[in-house]
């Protein structure tokens, strides 16, 4: 299954493809969608929903996940992405692909381990998860894969089920467990 995952943004959009078979996990692509400052808000909606279905239709993702807003204390900068998100929602829904959304927490959570994980380590994760140790991710590149990373977890297992323990989590998930 190929996993499409966006993290949205007027200013940069990141997204990641990677693919979930067997268990495993491989990189496929990531990248940004640069948005100028200069546009108006429309214009870089547009800009969002074309470069996303170009991307859809180059990669032919099985699947869509994309982080939901965030609520700051900037009024404009969430409805703003609000919107990035309504275009990269619908670009996903018009090319007929499965969507899921996945809170910014839980998305740290399913990666790192911890909800409150910082930008570093969430950055860290997806290159130890993905093999790509030697490889620079911008902020909103490793974003977007650890959003598809966060949905091919919950694909694996959605029925979280909370341990007790790490000897626990080992018998139910070892595969998960690296060396």
């Amino acid at each position: 299954m190929i996993i499409l995952g966006v993290d949205p943004g007027t200013n940069v959009t990141g997204f990641g493809i990677i693919k979930f078979s067997n268990n495993r996990l491989e990189h496929i692509a990531h990248g940004v969608i640069k948005l100028s400052s200069f546009n108006s808000i429309p214009s870089r909606l547009e800009t969002i929903y074309d470069e996303l279905s170009r991307i859809i239709k180059i990669y032919k993702p099985d699947e869509f996940a994309i982080e939901t807003a965030f609520y700051g204390k900037n009024i404009q900068s969430t409805m703003k992405i609000g919107y990035a998100r309504g275009v990269s929602l619908l670009a996903s829904i018009h090319n007929k692909i499965v969507t899921s959304e996945y809170s910014p927490g839980e998305v740290k959570k399913a990666v790192v381990g911890k909800g409150s994980a910082s930008k570093e380590q969430v950055g860290y994760m997806v290159k130890t998860l993905l093999n790509m140790k030697r490889v620079k991710f911008k902020p909103d590149e490793s974003d977007a894969l650890a959003i598809a990373l966060c949905h091919a977890f919950r694909m694996k297992a959605p029925t979280y089920k909370k341990s007790k323990g790490w000897k626990e989590f080992i018998e139910a998930y070892p595969e998960r467990v690296i060396g």
